[in-house]
């Protein structure tokens, strides 16, 4: 299988770059600054410069792009749909390292976790920002995207398990009540999706067993 990661330097996204390497795929990484990733091949290229032409040879191309200032913040809508134009009526996947603050806490769907009374005030304009991403890839009939949260307390250096749940639209707790993902046990999710999973429009989510 051949895919591509695109902001490809970010933490998450060398995790995902490693878990498809280890099964053999032919990974080509798309990153603004010098490669610091495991890939094959490396492109160096602003996101916003891609072409239908630079992404039209692969099965699926994974969004790994983040961005963490107040000034910044749209990109995250802005870089998703221009992803989503380039491969508007393709047969690649669009799969999207997505954030857990958009996850529902309620059956009714009508309170998100970045709207509780203990989520951080400093995390809420980036979990707002990546939540008004996601409702307008919602709109992308067009295109065959999976969004894919994290559990709420994603982290960097969590150990590899290999075990995961994997929910919808909202938080899941595992059996010990804990709402928590390693980068490496949610690149072993994302890839696993882009292996065998058929959640195409929809956004799932993913916690350690």
């Amino acid at each position: 299988m051949k895919i591509a990661i695109v902001a490809a330097n970010g933490r998450t996204a060398k995790k995902v770059i490693d878990e498809a390497l280890s099964r053999g795929f032919d990974v080509t990484a798309f990153g603004r600054g010098k490669n610091t990733t495991n890939a094959q091949s490396y492109v160096q290229k602003d996101l916003f410069e891609l072409t239908a032409g630079d992404l039209k040879d692969f099965d699926a191309v994974v969004d790994a792009f983040g961005a963490w200032t107040n000034e910044t913040f749209p990109l995250h809508t802005t870089s998703l749909m221009h992803l989503c134009d380039i491969l508007s009526g393709t047969n690649t996947r669009l799969l999207v390292v997505g954030g857990a603050g958009s996850l529902y806490v309620n059956p009714e769907h009508t309170m998100q976790v970045f709207n509780t009374p203990d989520f951080p005030d400093a995390f809420k304009p980036l979990a707002s920002a990546m939540a008004a991403a996601l409702e307008k890839l919602r709109e992308r009939s067009d295109v065959k995207w999976t969004y894919i949260s994290p559990a709420g307390d994603y982290q960097a250096d969590g150990e590899r398990t290999g075990k995961y749940i994997l929910g919808g639209e909202e938080l899941t707790l595992n059996d010990k009540g804990e709402s928590i993902i390693s980068y490496a046990d949610y690149a072993i999710a994302m890839v696993d999706e882009i292996e065998r999973g058929g959640h195409i429009q929809q956004r799932i989510s993913v916690v350690r067993k």
